[in-house]
């Protein structure tokens, strides 16, 4: 099951469960579509996958199994991408 994870690993920036700006790559790497689509060119800096909209789980389904509150920050951000 996806951790749902609450921000942005670059910039920070809050990304609810409900959030169609979230962006994953398949380890679950969390990224705003602003940082995935124009920093990172839409690969993952830590394993160079694939970025992808990140599905949303229904708000029922959110109750039972509610999105991660653990938040993820990449040293130094986006600007340590080479």
């Amino acid at each position: 099951m996806l951790e749902l994870r609450p921000n942005c690993e670059c910039c920070d920036r809050d990304l609810p469960p409900d959030s169609g700006d979230a962006r994953i790559c398949s380890f679950e790497c969390t990224f705003c579509a602003s940082c995935a689509e124009t920093t990172l060119g839409g690969r993952c800096p830590n394993c160079g996958g694939e970025l992808l909209a990140r599905p949303r789980r229904p708000a029922d389904a959110l109750l039972r199994h509610p999105a991660s509150t653990r938040r993820v920050l990449r040293p130094g951000g986006c600007g340590a991408v080479a």
